[in-house]
C-alpha cells in the first residue's frame, strides 16, 4: 500500500497538480504583497475618479488652498457613517487626504445626541473648525448634495441635481483660516436686476458678505463698502449719485457695474464711464466669427484677461447675448489705465434699427488709477482706485449660467469681482452637476488601482508561469 502511494506521487498528474498547487499559492501570495503595497499608498493616488462628470475630482484652485495650509482644520461629522451617503463619504476620504493638516472626526449623533446639542448643530453637519483662529463652519449634507428644488415644486419629489462637496469644503476652510472678510454692496433704485442664487453662493465661497445700499437715500457709500456694486440698471443715476461715485473713485474706491437696458439715456453714467475712458456704443453687438451656431448675437467673446483676472481659465468659453459694446476713448486724466479683459473678433458690427457699424468693441474693461493724498508725500499710502464694467447682464444670467454649465462666465466674473480686492484670490468652486452626460458610462465613484491593475496583474504572473512549465517541457 506503502508502495502504490509512493508511486501515485511519482505519476504526471500527480507532478502536474502540485505544479499547480505551486502556481496558485505563489500568485495568492503575490496578490496579498500587491494589495499591502496598494494599502500604504495615499488616497488620492490609490483611487481612481470614474464617476459622470467627475464628482470627486479636485481642482487646481483646492490643491493650492490645501498645499497652502498652515492651521491645522478639524472635520467633525456628526452622522451616522454607515448610513451616510457612498459619494460624501468617498469625496472626505479623498479630499482630506490631500493634506496632512486636515483631520477627520465622525461622531454618531445616535450613540451621542448630547453632541449635537453641544455643537449646536443637526444631523447630517459636518463643522469645519481652526483652532489657531477660533472660527468654525457648518456644511449640512443638503450642502453638497443639492436637491433640483424645481423638480419638486412641479413633481412633488426631488433628488440631488448637483454635487458641491469641493465647493463647500474649500470655501469653508478658506474662511476658519483667514482673517480677511470683503463687504460688497450692492445699489437699489434704478431697476437693478437680483443676484441668481449661484452668484450669491459664490460670494459666500469667497468669504464676502454682501448687503444693500439706495445712495438717493443715504447720500452716502458706506465706510466699510470694500466694493460697490451696480447691477443692470435700468434707469440713470442722479447727479447727486454721479458725483457720489466719481469722488468715491477718486478717493481709491472700487466699483463694478454692469450695463443693462436702460428704457431711456442715461447721460449721469455716462459720464462716470467717459470719465475712465469708456464710451457705451449704441445698439447690440453681433460677431460674424464668433458666435453661437450661427447666431451671431449670441457672442463668444475672445478672453484677453491676464494674471488674476485669467486665473483658472481652461476653455476661455464664455457666452454673452444681446451685450451692448463699448469702446475705449482717453479718460479724463493721464494717471488712469483702461485695459479690456474681453472683446469681439474684428469682424464685429454695432447693430440698431437704422445702421450698422464694423469694428472690434470691448465688452469686459477695468479702469485703474494710483490715488495718493495731498497730504502725504509717502507713495505707500497711496491706493489704486478700480472702475469695472461688462457690457452685458447675460454674462451672469442664471438661463445660461445654470443651463450651459460648463462655460467659464462665472469664473471669469468672479476673477474680475475678487480682482478688487489685495488679499482674495477667487477660490469659489462651482458645484458639479450630477446629471448623465449623453455617450458616458454613468458610475458611482471610485476604482482602487488594485482593481485596475492587480487583476491583470495576477493574470500576467499565472499566463508566465504557465509558459514557464511548458518551456521546460
Amino acid at each position: 500500500m506503502l508502495e502504490k502511494i509512493k508511486k501515485s506521487f511519482r505519476s504526471a498528474s500527480s507532478k502536474n497538480g502540485s505544479y499547480s498547487v505551486g502556481m496558485i499559492a505563489l500568485v495568492i501570495c503575490m496578490v496579498i504583497v500587491v494589495n499591502l503595497i496598494a494599502g500604504q499608498l495615499p488616497e488620492n493616488v490609490k483611487s481612481i475618479d470614474i464617476s459622470d462628470n467627475n464628482i470627486y475630482g479636485v481642482s487646481k484652485t483646492s490643491k493650492k488652498v490645501l498645499n497652502k495650509l498652515d492651521k491645522k482644520v478639524t472635520f467633525k461629522i456628526y452622522a451616522e457613517k454607515d448610513s451616510t451617503d457612498t459619494r460624501i463619504k468617498s469625496f472626505i476620504k479623498k479630499y482630506t487626504a490631500l493634506s496632512d493638516k486636515l483631520s477627520v472626526t465622525w461622531i454618531d449623533p445616535v450613540l451621542h445626541p448630547a453632541a449635537l446639542t453641544k455643537a449646536g448643530v443637526e444631523k447630517d453637519t459636518i463643522v469645519i473648525s481652526c483652532k489657531d483662529t477660533g472660527k468654525t463652519k457648518s456644511v449640512s449634507f443638503d450642502d453638497i448634495l443639492v436637491s433640483d428644488s424645481y423638480s419638486y415644486y412641479t413633481t412633488g419629489s426631488s433628488s440631488a441635481s448637483e454635487f458641491d462637496g469641493e465647493g463647500q469644503f474649500t470655501s469653508a476652510i478658506n474662511s476658519v483660516t483667514s482673517e480677511q472678510t470683503e463687504k460688497m454692496y450692492y445699489t437699489t433704485g434704478h431697476g437693478e436686476a437680483a443676484f441668481s442664487d449661484s452668484v450669491t453662493k459664490l460670494f459666500s465661497k469667497n468669504n464676502m458678505t454682501t448687503d444693500e445700499v439706495n445712495l438717493m437715500m443715504t447720500g452716502e457709500i458706506p465706510d466699510d463698502c470694500d466694493l460697490l456694486f451696480m447691477d443692470a440698471p435700468s434707469k440713470d443715476i442722479s447727479d447727486d449719485e454721479k458725483t457720489l461715485l466719481l469722488n468715491y473713485l477718486k478717493k481709491g474706491g472700487k466699483v463694478f457695474i454692469i450695463l443693462g437696458d436702460p428704457e431711456d439715456e442715461t447721460p449721469n453714467l455716462d459720464e462716470v464711464l467717459k470719465e475712465y475712458g469708456m464710451q457705451e456704443a449704441d445698439g447690440y453687438i453681433a460677431d460674424m466669427q464668433r458666435s453661437y451656431q450661427g447666431n451671431y448675437y449670441y457672442i463668444f467673446p475672445e478672453i484677453t484677461a491676464t494674471d488674476d483676472l485669467a486665473n483658472n481659465l481652461e476653455s476661455e468659453m464664455v457666452l454673452m447675448i444681446n451685450a451692448h459694446g463699448l469702446t475705449t476713448t482717453d479718460p479724463a486724466r493721464d494717471t488712469i489705465t483702461t485695459t479690456a479683459f474681453m472683446q469681439t473678433s474684428d469682424n464685429s458690427y454695432v447693430v440698431t434699427e437704422d445702421k450698422q457699424e464694423e469694428g472690434t468693441y470691448t465688452l469686459g474693461v477695468v479702469a485703474t488709477e494710483q490715488i495718493t493724498s495731498d497730504d502725504s508725500s509717502d507713495s505707500s499710502s497711496s491706493q489704486t482706485s478700480r472702475l469695472t464694467v461688462i457690457s452685458s447682464e447675460s454674462m451672469i444670467n442664471s438661463q445660461i449660467t445654470d443651463t450651459y454649465t460648463t462655460l467659464e462666465n462665472l469664473d471669469l466674473f468672479m476673477n474680475a469681482v475678487t480682482a478688487n480686492f489685495d488679499k482674495t484670490k477667487n477660490i469659489a468652486i462651482k458645484a458639479k452637476s450630477l446629471e448623465v452626460s449623453n455617450n458616458t458610462m454613468q458610475h458611482a465613484g471610485i476604482i482602487s488601482i488594485l482593481t485596475i491593475f492587480g487583476i491583470p496583474l495576477v493574470i500576467l504572473i499565472y499566463g508566465f508561469m504557465r509558459w514557464w512549465k511548458r518551456r521546460k517541457v
